[in-house]
């Protein structure tokens, strides 16, 4: 579990107006494409819903002037009120509808994509992240375009209606009031921009602290048998109250930024507010200004003043879904392997023939130290071959590469004689099964993870792999049986229990080439020996390679390869090889059955 918070080099990058960043912004509207005409209808409504909050004051006026004319005309205006509240009614309720027809079917698909483009990225992108900031992006980011398209967009758009609505109407009204009005519009315009500036980038900030948090507590729940058999339940507390307690800080000093810009904004209006309202009365006393329009000049004045106070919020909370934004396009730009639906191609069943050719490999974050250097060997079709040598020698990492996690820096894989680059990436793959040391299991039943091996497969296929795997019996044992539900990473099976279902997984793929990481090294005696058993019979007819450190299970490989400091430093039969006077694997047996003995 890792303790370090995020580095610079992989933390999510502050959103700036660049080029680079305004395209990628705007190609979160290509998403809304599908529902244009919904999203035109809602605007459409939008304005409607505008025009009819600046028609408001227009009739308050004339309501007053009618005083002093007749009732007919006090009624007329009345009835007009109402039919305009109404109208308002109705027109918000589609709009508000259709927006989030809109938004709700755009974040759909953007959910769809971003989570289909992660799991098909490649392992060196996860290598450089951590889970929970990844799982930050799919739940806070696009939760904030939600609130963003949902509201803040049609929102601010018709704040701006009525305040270009209401400013027009001002100077119908009186040109002299009206210049009056404008002259701190553009000092409250410079000042948003200004503001907004840093409110994005405490935004900004605060989301990535979120992120970081959220990454500790998928940690801790993730490794929780860890952190409690380290009793270290005291320390992740301090852990995650320390983010939090980040999380705060920033957010306070953001919220003190838009505090700042707020009152600001407020000064500014309703000093002018004040200021008009005494022109305005002024000019009614000379008789320059109706008493209906000098009503009317004061609730326009009230109108573009709240408006242009609202479009700042909601200008802050467009410029936090920017950040959001950049950060979604971010993980759609990555690169992603060249996979295509299962359905897709047609499978071709290898041989099973491998061969490394002066294969050298380092990881990308740490290119500058090599994991393997100048690895060639040849591994027939049925053959097993088996891989040994000390921790950190880069046995693991040859698995990785059969498996084309990670793309060779030289050499070349051959399979059945071919470039692997001649390969479909889906087709290597389906021919091949691993069992790793450290099985992680679907929070689903236990027929749902023997099926993970072949999707789709029927019961009693599923029941056969289990009886080959050695789990059918303990799996009929339990009440549920096959839909027993096996929890969070399989905590509900035994170590034993849970590696004899990855096998009836593997059993169940029929692989050509099956791939065994330490497959038994963490198991009880009896444990081991039922896996193994499962095992013996999974590797019939099929290249196996084995990575082990207990030499005792792979006396009768049929290949060894040796591996230390990323080079084959010895390879043959166990005979062969035992017989190698001050060779490493006489020596790494050596220590095993002396400290088998001195057990």
């Amino acid at each position: 579990m890792a303790n370090q918070q995020p580095t610079s080099e992989n933390a999510p990058p502050s959103f700036k107006f660049s080029k680079d960043s305004l395209i990628k912004t705007f190609r979160i509207f290509s998403y809304m494409r599908p529902f244009a005409g919904k999203f035109a209808l809602g605007l459409f409504f939008l304005v409607l819903t505008g025009l009819t909050a600046i028609a408001f004051p227009k009739l308050m006026g004339n309501l007053v002037d009618a005083g002093s004319i007749s009732a007919d005309q006090i009624n007329r205006v009345g009835i007009y009120l109402l039919l305009l509240f109404g109208a308002q009614a109705v027109f918000s309720y589609f709009r508000v509808v259709l927006f989030v027809h809109v938004t709700e079917g755009m974040l759909s698909h953007i959910r769809r994509d971003v989570y289909t483009h992660l799991v098909r990225l490649p392992m060196h992108f996860f290598a450089n992240r951590r889970v929970g900031e990844l799982n930050s992006r799919l739940s806070s980011d696009i939760a904030q375009l939600q609130d963003t398209f949902t509201t803040s967009i049609a929102e601010f758009i018709r704040q701006l209606i009525i305040i270009l609505g209401g400013i027009t109407a001002l100077f119908m009204t009186s040109t002299k009031l009206a210049f009056s009005m404008l002259a701190v519009i553009p000092l409250v315009a410079i000042m948003a921009v200004f503001f907004g500036r840093y409110i994005r980038k405490f935004s900004k900030r605060v989301q990535d602290k979120i992120a970081e948090s959220n990454t500790i507590v998928d940690e801790t729940l993730q490794g929780i048998a860890n952190v409690k058999a380290f009793v270290n339940e005291w320390f992740e507390i301090a852990r995650y109250k320390k983010s939090i307690y980040d999380i705060r800080q920033t957010a306070i000093k953001g919220g003190m930024l838009r505090g700042a810009f707020f009152s600001f904004i407020i000064f500014c209006l309703f000093g002018a507010i004040v200021l008009l309202i005494w022109m305005a009365v002024k000019l009614e006393n000379q008789g320059q200004l109706s008493h209906g329009n000098l009503i009317q000049f004061m609730l326009y004045t009230v109108f573009v003043g709240a408006s242009i106070g609202g479009i700042a919020e909601q200008y802050a909370q467009i410029q936090k879904a920017l950040g959001a934004t950049e950060r979604i396009m971010d993980i759609l730009q990555e690169e992603t392997e060249s996979l295509v639906p299962r359905e897709g191609a047609p499978y071709h069943r290898l041989k099973g023939e491998v061969a490394f050719s002066h294969v050298a490999f380092s990881y990308p974050s740490r290119k500058n130290l090599p994991v393997l250097s100048d690895i060639s060997f040849t591994a027939s079709a049925g053959q097993t071959t088996a891989i040994v040598g000390p921790s950190g020698s880069g046995k693991s990492t040859i698995v990785s590469l059969l498996l084309k996690f990670y793309p060779t820096d030289k050499g070349e894989i051959y399979f059945d004689g071919k470039p692997s680059s001649d390969y479909a990436l889906n087709d290597l793959r389906q021919n091949m099964a691993i069992v790793p040391q450290d099985v992680l299991l679907f929070g689903g039943t236990i027929r749902e993870n023997i099926a993970y091996g072949k999707p789709g497969a029927s019961m009693d296929e599923i029941m056969d792999a289990a009886r080959k795997a050695n789990a059918h019996d303990f799996i009929e044992s339990f009440p549920d049986q096959y839909n027993t539900i096996v929890g969070e990473r399989g905590i509900k099976l035994s170590g034993g229990q849970r590696q004899r279902i990855a096998i009836a997984r593997a059993v169940l793929k029929d692989p050509a080439i099956l791939l065994l990481d330490e497959a038994t090294s963490s198991l009880d005696a009896e444990s081991e020996r039922l896996v193994q058993e499962a095992l013996d019979k999974l590797m019939v007819g099929r290249t196996t390679f084995v990575i082990a450190h207990r030499l005792a299970t792979i006396r009768n490989a049929d290949h060894i390869l040796v591996i230390n400091r990323g080079e084959i430093v010895e390879q043959g039969t166990h005979n062969e090889l035992i017989a190698v006077e001050n060779g490493l694997y006489r020596q790494l047996s050596a220590l095993q059955f002396q400290g088998a003995i001195s057990a």
